[in-house]
């Protein structure tokens, strides 16, 4: 097999691969897909799913722009998934922002620094999320209306790999997903 032929086969692997993982481009602004839909302020019937309150600043990147008046992201220890003092009191705020926009649907995602296996990252950003959600529920806000995912190491804010950085990326924000 010649190196010409081995590129050429290296490339088609690359693209399939690519094309699996969902990395087609993006179909036209002016489709409106089911599976898109949330994106797009419309469900697959054409109905307006934006948040209803204008004063809301959506932000599509969530708490962690810093754009999104009111949700504060909490941060965490090393391997830790426990709500410190302060965490506690920021959630107090997200809670009044909950409250403030009824209508609001946030996920919380769950992060964590660049130390460990994705597994076990995984795991813990999802315990990050789910400790923060369990407090914002017994503070009043309905579970329903509070969605948890853990994206592990995955998407740091900071790829340095200093303290100051995994200090930043040990976190639980939040990403308004639509209205009721």
């Amino acid at each position: 097999m010649t190196t010409k032929n081995l590129k050429v086969i290296i490339t088609l692997g690359l693209g399939l691969a690519l094309t699996a993982a969902g990395c087609s481009k993006p179909p036209k602004t002016d489709q409106v897909l089911p599976d898109t839909a949330a994106s797009t302020g419309q469900n697959a019937t054409g109905q307006d799913t934006t948040i209803q309150n204008k004063d809301l600043s959506f932000d599509p990147q969530g708490s962690d722009s810093g754009n999104i008046s009111g949700l504060y992201t909490i941060h965490f220890e090393y391997d830790k998934a426990a709500l410190s003092g302060e965490a506690r009191d920021n959630l107090q705020k997200d809670v009044d922002f909950m409250k403030a926009h009824p209508n609001a649907i946030v996920q919380i995602e769950g992060h964590c620094d660049h130390h460990g296996s994705i597994e076990y990252n995984l795991a813990l950003g999802e315990r990050r999320a789910k400790a923060v959600r369990g407090y914002m529920v017994n503070l009043g806000v309905d579970g329903k209306r509070l969605t948890t995912i853990s994206y592990g190491k995955e998407k740091p804010l900071d790829s340095a790999e200093t303290e100051t950085a995994d200090a930043k990326n040990r976190r639980a924000n939040f990403v308004v997903q639509s209205s009721k």
